[in-house]
């Protein structure tokens, strides 16, 4: 299935219903931080039964309701319903990670001649940008709108040394949301050195809503990727790409998550306890988004497809819940339980030299979008 017919697939399964005239913005308070600081909310509304709240918190995706098929609407996020969760026990819910998301080896890398070090969080290796990643910071608020399309755009300033990766980096991370059912993430940043940076998004879903025992791997994954990289036991990529078929990495066809996600006959899955892999959409980053997945929930009807301009799209199975988390509506969170996409470039990039460059020069600007585009399907 290439990806023009899937797009006319979902576009034919979508509910079509009659848009609002305006999408709405609302902005509250989460909570307040340790040292008295208010983490501000905002939700984004449209007319379609979909909404979006945000928090300044690691400017995070909290939460997403959208309805089935019958039109009850469910939260599809997983998370906390409060701002001490996320304090006390953080799990990049619907975080953005950074500076560079996904892993370094041993939070070592070298870079123009110099040997730099990052907290290591992950075993061996630093994951998502350290200790105290973009994930576990304030964001400024910076802009809200209302209208055809809901926006809201947070700013965090990097500084120099921070986590210990050169260079002041000041980021914006835009949410939106039209009266197409299309949630948009969008990524930008600067330097003022030279510097390595890849920022994504950590949302972990639930199409089937947050608590329902049918959890995440009854969902229909399509990734239209011939290639995907092999790890180490510590999920740092061995510096090649290899072909999917043949393989439980195949999901070119749309495949049930839990239909091979404990084929233990693979050390692939083994390593990684499920799916928690990058899978090669390109070579490079493009100047227009293309597809990288699509994903569905056979009962309840809800679906999206991803699109983004990255190259690459880390498909993780939640393999690591081990039910001493308690999250929305008193829920404890088992493994594969949600699921994340993550849209960005390779894992280890700035120690594997083959993979698509992570480096970002003063005067240039980085920039990753990510769309959701959500449907439901009878």
């Amino acid at each position: 299935m290439n990806r023009a017919t899937i797009l006319a697939t979902a576009l034919a399964a979508t509910v079509v219903a009659s848009p609002a005239l305006a999408a709405d913005a609302k902005r509250s308070t989460f909570g307040k931080m340790p040292d008295g600081r208010p983490v501000a909310a905002v939700t984004l509304t449209n007319g379609r039964g979909v909404s979006a709240t945000v928090i300044a918190l690691g400017a995070s995706l909290q939460a997403l309701w959208m309805p089935d098929k019958a039109g009850k609407r469910e939260d599809v996020q997983i998370g906390y319903d409060t701002l001490d969760g996320y304090l006390a026990k953080p799990e990049f819910f619907g975080a953005t990670v950074g500076r560079v998301a996904n892993r370094i080896a041993k939070g070592r890398f070298t870079f123009d001649g110099r040997t730099y070090t990052t907290p290591v969080n992950n075993g061996p290796n630093s994951l998502h940008g350290g200790t105290k990643g973009f994930d576990k910071v304030l964001w400024e608020v910076t802009d809200v709108k209302s209208g055809p399309v809901a926006s809201v755009t947070l700013r965090y300033v990097s500084p120099d040394g921070d986590m210990g990766y050169p260079g002041t980096l000041t980021t914006y991370a835009t949410y939106s949301l039209d009266e197409q059912n299309q949630l948009k993430i969008e990524y930008r940043a600067t330097t003022d050195r030279p510097t390595v940076v890849n920022i994504s998004n950590h949302a972990y879903w639930n199409l089937a809503g947050v608590g329902s025992p049918r959890g995440a791997m009854g969902h229909v994954v399509t990734i239209p990727a011939d290639r995907y990289t092999p790890t180490d036991d510590t999920s740092i990529p061995l510096g090649r790409n290899v072909s999917v078929a043949g393989t439980v990495f195949d999901f070119r066809k749309p495949t049930t998550i839990g239909n091979r996600v404990r084929d233990g006959r693979d050390p692939q899955i083994v390593y990684g306890r499920g799916y928690d892999h990058n899978w090669v959409i390109g070579d490079a980053v493009t100047p227009t988004e293309h597809l990288m997945a699509r994903v569905v929930e056979p009962v309840s009807g809800r679906g999206y497809e991803l699109w983004s301009n990255q190259p690459g799209l880390q498909f993780y199975s939640g393999n690591f819940f081990d039910g001493t988390v308690v999250g929305k509506k008193g829920h404890i969170y088992r493994m594969g339980d949600a699921i994340v996409m993550e849209p960005q470039l390779f894992p280890d990039a700035p120690n594997q030299p083959r993979f698509p460059s992570v480096r970002l020069d003063p005067g240039q600007t980085y920039r990753n979008t990510m769309t959701y585009k959500l449907f439901t399907q009878r």
